[in-house]
């Protein structure tokens, strides 16, 4: 256990534990508690003075749970069977942290969702068993309290904050009916109008469910695990917006491609998504799902806001390099960006200043080790671990809410003891005859500048320049409604988008093509604006051709003009 920066130091009152074999461990909620499993027996400790408060005879254990207030204690070690198939014995313990007695035990034979569910006054606690949600009130694990069944409910999520608690459940679809997700208020279960709200949707194999603070609104991210059209490895991914007035939309990503990372800002107004095929986007939405600003394009795959929201860090880890871009989100200004090499975790410090990045077992087993930066991207401590040994779990210690409030942000880099990494550029492949031959440069992908995409406020005034080049703009096109208006008789200067374009031949094979292309062109733009009529969203290249209508049909009017 490491104590924080800006001075790094092992705790003395912590007795180092040196098993080969210590492969989980977790603070509590708050963090005065520690627990971990080093093969022999899990123990839990006092992170104030390093105190052993409780030992546990539980070899085995691969999952640790606090609950919120640090009363009750999960753990879960694989689920076995007796040699000749009978049932197994309950692997699932609770233990009471007070008395360090097992107050209840479960058989949950999955990994997956292995943990109760608390909300954080541990007035409730909820499980997944046989299709449905069993819920326990004060920790009275004897008694199911309430149950929440629906036919084959795969997964629910607890809101955060305190009472009343809400709950959102997934039921996949079967037999060409829709999966969906319903947002409930406990204990308000049963009835026709019981729901908050409610999102149907085709092609989802499993979906990812995530609150945001203040329990106002849902995002899920429905996934398939194949891609039927083959376009991509990684299945089909959507993503939905939920809200607990019963408001819901399908969140409109420009780019085509896997939906890699989706996070909400701590001030619960906000969201980012990470998106697309290499090089992915990187979009800023509000709560209305309209895009507020994109990052453009980039080698990323994850998003992480700092504990305060005031920063926010795209970064490309796992088969990516492991660039980091670190913005301040208050005014969209790029703060730094460092390269963490091999980096395979990630995590904010509660503090809101340092960052952990660390390369981890199994994901890789060389190279394993630690660095902690500042966010103005100079790193401030490193560790690697000694040959023969792996590196199986980083973790800052916790603390509640409003210990660390938001500071100033700054953006020249603060001085580190470790040497800034200068990563060699690499140089494509050239074979051997192109070796003395000039370089020419090509792009495999048009890269894409951040930008803001906020609308224009119409209440904001125009300069004067602005102002009298939109009346003349507007002068110009009533002119030309007007001139076509009195001259309905010349089918030269009438473009008719919805007929049959009229054949006009200029004695000039290359002007009648330029025409042809010209009508195919008009009349693509007319059917997108039937669809923008019709309340579809455009994507923003269909948009861009639905603005350069004008310059098509003065372009148009002067080659018909010349026949």
């Amino acid at each position: 256990m490491i104590q924080g920066p800006p001075k790094i130091a092992n705790l003395d009152s912590f007795q180092r534990d040196c098993s080969r074999n210590c492969k989980v461990c977790t603070f509590s909620k708050d963090g005065k508690i520690f627990a971990w499993c080093n093969g022999d027996v899990t123990n839990i400790a006092s992170t104030a003075d390093g105190t052993l408060l409780h030992t546990f005879d539980l070899p085995k254990v691969i999952g640790l749970e606090f609950s919120p207030k640090n009363t009750i204690l999960a753990t879960w070690q694989t689920y076995t069977t007796g040699k000749d198939g009978a049932a197994g014995v309950p692997n699932l313990q609770l233990y009471d942290l007070k008395t360090g007695k097992c107050v209840k035990s479960f058989i949950q034979k999955k990994m997956e969702n292995w943990s109760p569910r608390w909300s954080e006054d541990e007035k409730i606690c909820a499980r997944n068993v046989n299709n449905e949600v069993h819920f326990f009130e004060n920790n009275n694990f004897d008694t199911i309290a309430n149950k929440l069944h629906l036919q084959k409910v795969s997964d629910f999520a607890l809101s955060p904050g305190e009472h009343p608690c809400k709950v959102a459940v997934y039921v996949p679809g079967s037999k060409g009916a829709p999966s969906f997700v319903r947002l409930y208020q406990y204990p308000n279960f049963s009835g026709p109008h019981s729901a908050l709200a409610n999102k149907s949707f085709f092609k989802a194999d499993r979906v990812s469910m995530l609150w945001n603070s203040k329990a106002t609104a849902v995002l899920v991210t429905a996934s398939t695990d194949v891609d039927k059209t083959g376009a991509s490895y990684y299945g089909e991914q959507t993503l939905h917006y939920i809200a607990v007035n019963g408001e819901s939309a399908v969140v409109q990503l420009p780019k085509k491609g896997p939906i890699y990372d989706v996070v909400w800002n701590k001030n619960a107004t906000e969201f980012c998504a990470v998106y697309g095929f290499m090089p992915a986007k990187a979009t800023i939405f509000n709560l209305k799902c309209d895009p507020i600003f994109d990052f453009g394009t980039g080698p990323r795959n994850a998003a992480f806001y700092s504990p305060q929201g005031h920063i926010l860090v795209l970064a490309g880890f796992g088969n990516l390099r492991g660039q980091m871009e670190v913005w301040d989100v208050k005014n969209y200004k790029l703060i730094s960006k460092p390269t963490a090499t091999d980096a395979t975790f990630f995590s904010w410090c509660p503090n809101g200043e340092h960052i952990v990045t660390a390369t981890c077992s199994p994901r890789l087993r060389v190279g394993n080790g630690y660095k902690i930066w500042h966010y103005t991207g100079s790193i401030l401590h490193k560790y690697d671990v000694p040959n023969n040994t792996e590196l199986w779990q980083v973790s800052w210690q916790p603390f509640v809410d409003g210990v660390f409030p938001a500071k100033p942000i700054v953006f020249q880099p603060v001085p580190g003891e470790v040497p800034a990494e200068e990563s060699k550029p690499a140089q494509a492949y050239r074979p051997p005859a192109l070796r003395n031959k000039p370089v020419t440069s090509y792009k495999l992908h048009e890269e894409e500048p951040p930008q803001s995409t906020k609308p224009q406020s119409a209440d904001k005034p125009l300069s004067k320049a602005a102002l009298k080049n939109q009346k003349k703009r507007e002068a110009k096109k009533a002119a030309k409604q007007e001139a076509k208006a009195d001259e309905p008789s010349e089918p030269v200067l009438e473009v008719s988008l919805n007929a049959a374009p009229t054949a006009v031949t200029t004695g000039d094979p290359e002007t009648d093509k330029k025409i042809k292309n010209l009508k195919r062109k008009l009349k693509a733009i007319e059917q997108l604006k039937d669809l923008e009529a019709s309340g579809k969203s455009l994507e923003k290249n269909q948009i861009e051709k639905i603005q350069k209508e004008d310059a098509l049909l003065k372009e148009l009017e002067d080659l018909e003009l010349g026949v």
